[in-house]
């Protein structure tokens, strides 16, 4: 008989109850700092990050080979004959291609390692609709196959309280940044379908934007029903205000609030705040 293990990364930004109600296995990311390495909401919380971003950015780094290794082994010793791992955008970071390398070496097991193109509750939600899947008797490949049709019904938004973190990161994709931060310009950032930040629209100033967000759920809702996550990293108070509002929408299937993974925290710094749609 068959027994699937779901995978995924940290950065999928899924609540502790969601991992432990569907014994979903996380591979954490690091956070590195120039005298001391932290485990991505192991032994670090994103409020940490945050906070301590005026004194020093750390950097990031991914799960290391052996790491992923021993995840697979464990698995296998624990009886699971199929695994399905879903990580970070590879537009994003390179957590894609360490698990899939690693999976080769795994013949014992059949293991599917999918790309959700996106981030956070992006990959997060692909991974909660994969437990759903499982809980409903859903097989291997039926769930395998489901992927790419759930991938496309997810849109991720984002707005950033500066794109100086984004710059000085690299990973500013295809988002405009010096002039715009002079103007207050507030790019919405989504993610395209090859899996980088773009802009999708811009407005001036932060609650301009944050509204902005709200009218895209709001869009969203009038169309279809979905399952809603607002997202916040280090900014829990405006955060917690556009959830609330959410809460009145019609439509709804789900809303949930959760922070964003310290080591997407990294590259974004204070003062984020998105959300993650996913259409019936």
């Amino acid at each position: 008989m068959n027994k699937i293990a779901l995978v995924t990364d940290s950065t999928s930004d899924l609540n502790p109850d969601e991992i432990k109600k569907y014994n979903i296995h996380v591979l954490p990311l690091k956070i590195v700092y120039k005298d001391r390495e932290y485990t991505d909401r192991v032994d670090i919380t994103p409020d940490e990050v945050y906070s301590n971003m005026k004194v020093e950015v750390p950097t990031t780094s991914l799960p290391s080979l052996e790491e992923i290794d021993n995840l697979f082994v464990k698995l296998k010793a624990e009886g699971y004959t199929h695994v399905i791992a879903v990580t970070i955008s590879t537009g994003l970071s390179g957590t894609y291609n360490s698990v899939r390398l690693v999976s080769e070496n795994h013949t014992d097991m059949k293991i599917e390692v999918f790309d959700s193109l996106a981030l956070s509750l992006g990959a997060g939600a692909l991974v909660l609709e994969c437990a759903q899947m499982l809980e409903d008797g859903k097989g291997f490949e039926e769930i395998v196959k489901a992927l790419p049709m759930c991938r496309d019904k997810i849109k991720i938004y984002y707005v950033l309280d500066t794109l100086k973190y984004l710059m000085e990161g690299g990973r500013i994709g295809k988002v405009s940044g010096s002039i715009g931060e002079l103007l207050n310009i507030k790019p919405v950032i989504s993610i395209n379908k090859e899996g980088v930040y773009y802009t999708c629209t811009k407005v001036r100033g932060r609650k301009q934007s944050i509204a902005k967000i709200f009218d895209m759920v709001k869009e969203a809702l009038a169309q279809n029903k979905a399952k809603i996550w607002v997202l916040h990293g280090g900014a829990r108070e405006e955060a917690q205000e556009l959830y609330n509002k959410i809460l009145e929408l019609p439509n709804l299937i789900k809303v949930g609030f959760n922070d964003i993974s310290p080591v997407a925290g990294v590259h974004t710094g204070p003062g984020l705040i998105g959300v993650t749609i996913m259409t019936e």
